[in-house]
């Protein structure tokens, strides 16, 4: 296919997944699926210009006027692919298969509009509704975390230190671009895809096959690090979910001590059993059932609560999620937060840890949530998460924030992560 059909087939699923308000995968896997003439080169490209469309929904609108699907189709290429509008419409003429070429009106509007001159909320390519939350949780610099959170991702690895070592996986890795990521220590990171390209399926790779790594964002890598799990530790990941951070707590205790992995959807821990197996995580115990957790109680030296969240903070992997997010669902999000830190901090034993994670940027999902659980719990108080960073990451004093209310922050354009709030309070002893 040309760019003139792919462009066409992105435009077709952005039209598909606003008339049906399903998630951007589904509808790309589906028009796949209806469409298998195309090969995979087609399938990535038409991919790649529907999630550039909805990271930067609002400003390729804005550049041609109108928010629908052709219009942020066409305005992704532009602001993503190094198109202007002359070199697009030269590239689209005479394909057949190519939607109609910019109109005289849109050909003006793109020579006449200039991002810069374009609203806050344009430029950082969020709802209007969450711009307060952003300026908030980000004072000055929301516009440039917002446009942060817009940009293409990179491919992060963590490194199975009980199957390997960096310099190992890298070496296998040495023809995907693989590098060292900047702040976690068993990290890799394969840098954004430009264009048309496509990040390597490194799934498929015989390392991975092995055991030898797992695909986890550098932030989530770091969360995990900050938790503090230590060799002979009892451990409870109280949210689980597929298992990410419960392995790299597992390694990091170096198969020794018990880590509880619990989510009370019991369906999202599916993956972690063929996860287990193939790193040979072996001190790693799922615990499904209510009576199983009860003998925890007052028990662990770690609990850590990945707790269900807005996931603001992946707006460069989810865009979709961005435009579906409304305050009632974060209204219900923040509920859901608040019990399960009250129901996770009965398991930490006196002088233990309970360390709250999000992957959102909002402070009403993070710093508000361990004030008020503090408020509820006088037996719980933030540690000193300065010293905790240092402790953990010396030299990098700079690639993360301080929460107003406690906690480190972590987001694209301060750390080169996906967003993350993490907060550790150590329970009176």
């Amino acid at each position: 296919m040309r760019l003139g059909g792919r462009l066409a087939a992105a435009i077709e699923v952005l039209e598909d997944i606003g008339r049906r308000h399903r998630p951007v995968a589904d509808a790309l896997k589906d028009w796949g699926l209806s469409h298998r003439f195309a090969g995979g080169g087609d399938r990535a490209a038409i991919g790649n210009i529907v999630y550039d469309a909805l990271r930067r929904k609002r400003s390729a609108g804005w550049l041609l006027g109108e928010d629908t699907p052709r219009a942020i189709g066409f305005g992704a290429l532009l602001l993503e692919w190094g198109q202007t509008a002359r070199s697009l419409n030269e590239a689209l003429d005479g394909d057949k298969f190519a939607p109609p070429l910019l109109t005289a009106t849109e050909l003006q509007a793109t020579d006449e509009r200039r991002l810069a001159d374009a609203s806050p909320a344009v430029r950082a390519d969020i709802p209007d509704w969450c711009e307060p939350l952003l300026q908030r949780a980000f004072g000055e610099a929301w516009v440039e975390e917002g446009a942060a959170l817009a940009t293409r991702p990179p491919l992060d690895i963590r490194v199975n230190t009980l199957q390997a070592d960096r310099a190992k996986v890298l070496a296998e890795l040495a023809e995907t671009g693989a590098k060292p990521a900047q702040i976690a220590p068993q990290g890799i990171r394969i840098p954004p895809i430009d264009g048309d390209g496509r990040h390597p399926n490194v799934q498929a790779e015989p390392p991975f096959q092995k055991g030898w790594f797992e695909v986890q964002d550098e932030g989530s890598q770091i969360a995990a690090a900050l938790a503090g799990a230590e060799p002979g530790m009892q451990v409870l990941d109280f949210c689980a979910g597929a298992g990410g951070k419960t392995l790299a707590l597992s390694a990091a205790m170096g198969n020794t001590g018990h880590v509880f992995a619990h989510d009370a959807e019991k369906a999202r821990l599916a993956p972690i059993f063929d996860r287990i197996r193939r790193s040979e995580n072996r001190n790693v115990q799922i615990v499904t059932k209510p009576a199983e957790l009860s003998p925890l109680t007052g028990h662990m030296d770690l609990v850590l609560v990945d707790a269900p969240c807005t996931g603001s903070g992946t707006w460069r992997r989810r865009p979709d999620a961005k435009w579906r997010l409304t305050q009632r669902q974060l209204d219900a999000r923040k509920g859901e937060q608040m019990a399960i830190l009250d129901a996770a901090s009965s398991f930490v034993k006196p002088g233990g840890l309970l360390v709250y994670v999000t992957c959102s940027v909002f402070d009403e999902e993070n710093g508000d949530q361990v004030a008020a659980f503090c408020q509820r719990n006088g037996g719980f108080a933030p540690v000193d998460h300065r010293r905790l960073w240092d402790s953990r990451f010396p030299g990098h004093e700079t690639a993360m924030r301080l929460g107003a209310l406690g906690g480190i922050c972590l987001s694209p354009a301060l750390s080169g992560t996906d967003g993350f709030y993490i907060c550790a309070l150590r329970r009176a002893s």
